[in-house]
């Protein structure tokens, strides 16, 4: 897998909601390459404190502008320093990392909870010319921003809330069924807290449905080095997050 480390530019920071930044920086040598489902390895700060890169979701991508986007919640020191940000400043970027998502769907299912929608986005844009559903879940209606940014990209959008705020009452996996029910979906692609995807696997299974999975792991390294990421394979092994990943077909996934 063809990877990078360069400096880039930040061009766009802006909070989206709450905690949660949206960030936009000028890397073509990494958008030029990089695949919905892949992600990128920053280094925050140029001090020894935090000293581990970032893993951050490639949430969109402009390879003719060179423009790549994440977004972000603000959950600990490096994230809080990378929120500082402001246009003009650098950061250096290691990327794309791990393997993307099959784009063999003809009629894709997105299914995506809380900050899983990221790497989500960039993949229904990768959809635009075919008829993409979209289904959502997050715990309350502030929470779920999330609808806002779709919306430029597909119609078919399905929204759950923990607590019923806005769309259906329940969890994503909860709707699941009745949404493979009313459609002829040939492929979903998900991305979540762990249960989330563990029913989601479930459910497709169930239904005969082809499934990939976006997993979502500490990560120290990024490269397969450190073994922090790993989880456990339906074949005995032990997969790397990191570079197995972080997308797999769920079958591959001993949940």
């Amino acid at each position: 897998m063809v990877k990078t480390s360069v400096q880039a530019q930040v061009v766009e920071q802006n909070t989206i909601a709450g905690d949660v930044m949206q960030l936009a920086m000028v890397v073509p040598d990494i958008a030029r390459i990089a695949c919905p489902g892949q992600f990128v390895h920053i280094r925050v700060a140029d001090t020894l404190e935090p000293l581990l890169r970032r893993p951050f979701s490639i949430a969109d991508c402009n390879a003719d502008r060179g423009i790549l986007t994440i977004i972000y919640r603000i959950v600990g020191r490096g994230t809080a320093l990378m929120a500082k940000l402001k246009p003009g400043d650098t950061i250096d970027c290691m990327g794309p990392l791990g393997n993307g998502f099959a784009l063999t769907g003809q009629r894709p299912l997105l299914v995506g909870g809380g900050m899983g929608l990221a790497p989500l986005v960039m993949l229904a844009r990768a959809f635009c010319s075919r008829t993409a559903t979209v289904l959502m879940g997050g715990r309350n209606e502030q929470e779920l921003f999330w609808p806002d940014i779709y919306a430029k990209i597909c119609k078919n959008i399905h929204i759950t809330t923990d607590d019923g705020s806005i769309g259906h009452r329940g969890f994503t996996v909860d709707l699941l069924p009745q949404l493979l029910e009313q459609g002829k979906f040939d492929i979903i692609y998900a991305c979540g807290p762990y249960a989330m995807l563990k029913g989601v696997a479930q459910i497709a299974a169930s239904h005969d449905i082809p499934c990939q999975v976006s997993l979502e792991e500490y990560m120290a390294c990024g490269v397969g080095a450190c073994l922090s990421c790993t989880c456990a394979g339906t074949s005995g092994k032990r997969h790397k997050v990191c570079t197995d990943g972080p997308v797999f077909w769920a079958g591959e996934v001993a949940w």
